[in-house]
């Protein structure tokens, strides 16, 4: 559920080397398969895919012990904080039907933030100030949102409601039980019936209370378990996804991901001034965390430029099993989902795995 760890980066082109024969043909390596190639040969991610335009590439293994080859585009994995362009585009539907407004108050769906100056708009743009719950959790034991928001709570605000931006899993804790309260059927089936079903995304999820496993094809998963962090790396493909909730609970496949992402930006989900809204009233993080320059977030969906120009539209999102990035860029260049199998949200990992969105993304417009 850790922030989406979004980074763009310039990608050097390999020239064509000319032939003395006039029947050689050079080869042009593929950009996309040479940084997943390094997630795996350099960084130790044990399995990578990239999934964009009706393609898959994959590299590594699904699973170290038995060796067998990466899953592909149907191969279940979890959203973590993708779940948030999700959960804000459910908010946004029940703004669009006028059964709440952005400046409302959360206080007035969630009673404990009564007499809290937070908007509806602020948690949506993470610029509540409202402290991070997750880092505070005993992920042994299951808990309720209203148990998980008193944590956040009994700590000091980051700062004033509106002041300052600060990415916060809390904000959207908090946006799943303000449609529980307005929807009255709660968040995890109003996504359900206004976004997984109108896009036959039926790959796509929450976790049931105490399901642990992934349903389907799926790749292992390897990292640092939050409840026994002493052990090392591990096995972490077992997780409880159901307490991730709003901020990051879904499972989902590449192939549904991208459909979800051209739903949203295809105005399939919502009307266009809704979504020039989640993409217009944005705020400047770039060079914040591991924002490039010119990135900016807006209402559970950020943009981050590429090295080919223009911006793609997306979120990401890291567990200790995996990490996610891509979107939808500008300019009909396309989307593309990648994920690895461990967490690599710093340092080449980071860099790789943002390498091969911005490769898939900019190949579509050479």
């Amino acid at each position: 559920m850790k922030r989406a760890r979004l980074v763009s980066v310039v990608l050097v082109a390999a020239g064509l080397v000319g032939a003395a024969a006039p029947a050689a043909v050079a080869h042009r390596p593929d950009p996309v398969q040479r940084q997943l190639d390094l997630l795996v040969d350099r960084d130790g991610v044990p399995g990578a895919l990239a999934y964009g335009g009706g393609v898959t590439r994959t590299a590594g293994v699904a699973d170290l012990e038995s060796g067998r080859a990466m899953v592909g585009a149907r191969g279940s994995f979890r959203l973590a904080s993708d779940t948030k362009a999700f959960t804000a585009t459910a908010v946004m539907r029940l703004v669009t039907d006028g059964r709440i407004r952005l400046d409302d108050r959360a206080g007035d769906y969630v009673p404990q933030l009564a007499g809290r100056a937070i908007t509806v708009r602020q948690l949506l743009k993470q610029t509540s100030g409202l402290p991070e719950y997750s880092a505070l959790v005993d992920w042994t034991h299951a808990g309720t949102s209203e148990e998980y928001l008193a944590l956040a709570l009994g700590a000091a605000p980051e700062f004033p409601p509106g002041t300052g931006w600060g990415y916060s899993n809390t904000n959207y804790l908090v946006l799943g039980m303000v449609i529980d309260r307005v929807s009255g059927v709660g968040f995890r089936t109003y996504v359900e019936r206004t976004i997984l079903r109108p896009l036959g995304l039926d790959d796509t999820y929450w976790p049931a209370p105490d399901e642990f496993a992934l349903r389907g094809p799926h790749a292992r998963n390897y990292g640092v378990h939050p409840a026994d962090p002493e052990a090392g790396r591990v096995d972490v493909t077992e997780l409880p996804g159901y307490e991730f909730g709003a901020s990051g609970g879904l499972v989902s496949t590449p192939r549904d991901l991208n459909a979800f992402w051209d739903g949203l930006f295809g105005g399939r989900l919502l009307p266009d001034r809704a979504v020039r809204q989640m993409t217009g009233d944005t705020t400047d993080v770039g060079g914040r965390d591991v924002y490039p320059a010119g990135s900016r977030y807006g209402y559970g969906v950020a943009s981050v430029p590429l090295s080919c120009g223009g911006v793609y539209w997306g979120h990401g999102g890291d567990l200790p099993g995996d990490s996610v990035g891509g979107g939808h860029a500008t300019g009909g260049r396309g989307t593309v989902t990648v994920y690895t199998t461990t967490w690599a949200a710093e340092g080449d990992g980071l860099r790789h795995l943002q390498g091969a969105v911005d490769a898939a993304l900019c190949a579509r417009g050479r």
